[in-house]
């Protein structure tokens, strides 16, 4: 018996620029549907972020709180940060790790990489291990405004489980520093 797999890929029509930030660019593209019908699609261009799970030891990792406007309250993250262009995501690894959490790591390992949002956009988050750190002083971003949380990982993984970390790369990441941790990484 064979698996043949059914193709059920979209082809671009036309393409046209609804809102182009500093950060976000927002597409509306006619597309050609499997069946020949056509639709509408709306996303969002992003230009990739890295996120990093920084160990201070085995049992404690760093996260950062911060105020994120849209959802207009404070939240417990990985520190994380946007890809520049033309930067190695292991470079904006080091560097936001500097700049949010004052830490340098002598030790770096990729973990893997998800798309958060693939319903209506783009984006890629590289998650980096950083171990080994040593406090090199921090500078966050001008406009950037956070404080730097120490945790336990058992802390921090009651925290996902009670709903207080709710942001989807951290869950993801915790949840990995957990395999990690009990060695099955």
């Amino acid at each position: 018996m064979t698996n043949k797999r059914s193709d059920f890929t979209e082809h671009t029509i036309s393409s046209k620029t609804v809102y182009h930030g500093k950060l976000l660019h927002v597409l509306e593209d006619e597309v050609r549907l499997p069946d020949g019908r056509s639709a509408r699609r709306e996303y969002i261009r992003h230009p990739g972020a890295v996120m990093m799970l920084p160990f201070l030891d085995r049992d404690t990792v760093v996260l950062v709180r911060q105020f994120r406007y849209p959802l207009r309250r404070h939240f417990h993250e990985l520190p994380a940060g946007k890809i520049d262009h033309g930067e190695e995501p292991l470079t904006t690894a080091q560097r936001e790790l500097e700049e949010e959490c004052g830490y340098g790591a002598s030790a770096w390992q990729h973990l893997a990489t998800i798309h958060p949002c693939i319903g209506y956009a783009d984006e890629r988050i590289e998650l980096f291990i950083a171990r080994d750190l040593t406090p090199v002083g921090h500078a966050p971003d001008e406009g950037e405004f956070l404080e730097v949380v120490p945790m336990p990982l058992r802390e921090a993984l009651d925290w996902v489980r009670t709903g207080r970390i709710t942001d989807v790369k951290t869950v993801v990441g915790l949840l990995w520093a957990e395999r990690i941790a009990a060695g099955g990484w």
